[in-house]
């Protein structure tokens, strides 16, 4: 039996009745990476190899999203969560260009409900347009955790507004609705807001064409870069002072503590790398990657008690900083735009920690800078300034990457923008073999099943044995680039282009 539900999602009826009877492992996908080290690999059995969204062969269900979409879907609590445009407005009351984060169903791809956000209307290079809600949420128990387009770190209820306005924050009729606009009612599937953060009013972020962030939450606290970057003219840091890195309370989103670092006047585009958790020498590190191409280790807060308090925020405390490109430059280094030889380096990606060493993608910017980039390891056990003593290996990219690597099984997996796809020795660094493609790669790649699946910004998926010698399994084409990474939970693997999220399962069939 195949279906089509009327809200743009399509399943197969007797896949869904397959897939419980097959006993798959219940592994839901709540945040961005395996655990808190930031690495995509899953252990997820049985996924496909192939599938044709065109054809409907191997596929579970498409849903449709707005026209972009740069996040990467979570999986929790038989919900989806993934951030969008209004491009494809849900309900008629939110018209026009809006940051929309969407929760379907896992089991349909059903819409469940929205949460939308007006834009910020300063500048484009404040708010992109169209560019919607490109941050990834952060799910834990019943909690959604997620920063606007806006520059708003968010805690919602999973479950909407359909179980009522929980509260305590209850002015969301308002906060959906552009400024000059009456508000109307708020519908049940509308996002219901418990707690906002506005960084931009409360710590001056002067956050650059939009913010994106994927939040780690460790001992009670919300970890969040703070996307500040350059002004209109990208040669200038409006918010020098600003901090690149926040912790909230978890149960109340008062601010716990910022980075003193002053990172500001060497950010050379933006600050869109998020934080991750490292376990080194017996101790808890947040690992964050500044705008400045240097990665630090903060010492976690004390954990949190819940109650607001009256005291200021407290200063993360350094553990160790390794600076990825020391010879690069380091005072007035917007004199450096559109320098494609000579450039301060950035990272966009995410720290991925695995077995006490640092895995990271770093280089000059990809609009801006220059084109040599590196995938770097770190010796995360060490302390103070490790630039010199704390590299492992270096190995060079082709152009910047704005890849986060996946790592197992001694070996490293990652793309770059010159269009080309890498596999590394995770000890030493020896490159093993690359692959070029048609397309920038944007998108993180994904280990799961023997398998790393690839995509790419032409539209490209590939999909490599997981191993040392280069072995194509298959080869695709979706039509639409694709910029989040892809993710498996539950026996089924999701795919998202810019107008579409691919619920994929091996042997399913749906109607194209």
């Amino acid at each position: 039996m195949i279906m089509r539900a009327k809200d743009g999602a399509w399943l197969g009826g007797a896949v869904l009745l397959a897939l419980g009877a097959m006993g798959l492992p219940a592994a839901d996908q709540p945040q961005w990476g395996q655990g808190w080290t930031r690495n995509m690999v899953s252990a997820e059995k049985g996924l496909p190899d192939s599938f044709s969204a065109a054809e409907g062969r191997n596929v579970l269900w498409r849903a449709r999203l707005g026209t972009e979409t740069h996040s990467t879907p979570v999986v929790a609590g038989g919900r989806i969560f993934i951030g969008t445009n209004n491009e494809n407005p849900r309900n008629p009351k939110h018209k026009g260009d809006r940051g929309v984060l969407l929760c379907l169903e896992e089991r349909t791809g059903a819409y469940l409900w929205q949460l939308v956000v007006p834009k910020i209307t300063n500048s484009i290079f404040w708010d992109w347009p169209r560019a919607g809600i490109c941050s990834t949420a952060t799910v834990e128990s019943n909690r959604v955790y997620i920063v606007s387009n806006r520059g708003e770190v968010m805690c919602l209820d999973a479950a909407g507004m359909a179980n009522g306005n929980d509260g305590p924050f209850l002015d969301e009729a308002r906060h959906s609705t552009p400024l000059g606009t009456e508000p109307g009612p708020l519908s049940p599937d509308d996002a219901d807001i418990l707690w906002l953060f506005d960084m931009v009013k409360e710590c001056g972020v002067r956050q650059h064409d939009s913010a994106h962030a994927s939040i780690l939450l460790h001992g009670g606290h919300v970890y969040v870069n703070t996307s500040n970057g350059v002004d209109d003219s990208h040669k200038q840091i409006h918010a020098p002072d600003a901090p690149s890195l926040i912790a909230l309370d978890q149960a109340t989103g008062r601010l716990a503590a910022t980075d003193t670092e002053r990172i500001g006047p060497s950010i050379f585009h933006s600050t869109w790398s998020s934080p991750a958790l490292a376990r080194a020498n017996g101790r808890d590190l947040i690992l964050f990657c500044g705008g400045n191409g240097v990665v630090y280790a903060f010492e976690p807060l004390p954990p949190a008690d819940g109650k607001a308090g009256t005291a200021g925020p407290a200063a993360l405390r350094k553990v160790w900083w390794f600076d990825c490109d020391p010879a690069a430059p380091k005072e007035n280094v917007h004199r450096f735009n559109s320098n494609r030889k000579e450039s301060p380096s950035n990272i966009k990606s995410l720290p991925v920690f695995h077995g006490d060493r640092v895995y990271v993608t770093v280089g000059g910017d990809l609009w801006w800078g220059k084109n040599q980039a590196w995938l770097k390891c770190i010796d995360a056990t060490k302390s103070g300034d490790i630039t010199r003593s704390g590299e492992v290996w270096s190995y060079p990219l082709e152009r910047h990457s704005m890849c986060t690597p996946a790592v197992a099984d001694g070996l490293v997996f990652v793309g770059d923008s010159g269009r080309r796809l890498h596999c590394v020795d995770a000890r030493t660094g020896a490159g093993l073999w690359t692959h070029d493609v048609k397309g920038e790669v944007w998108a993180s790649p994904l280990l799961a099943d023997g398998k790393v699946y690839f995509a790419t910004r032409n539209g490209e998926v590939l999909v490599f044995a997981a191993s040392r010698e280069k072995r194509l399994l298959s080869e695709f084409n979706l039509g639409s680039p694709v910029s989040g990474t892809p993710v498996a939970a539950n026996g089924v693997l999701y795919v998202t282009t810019m107008k579409e999220l691919i619920a994929a399962s091996a042997g399913s069939q749906v109607s194209p």
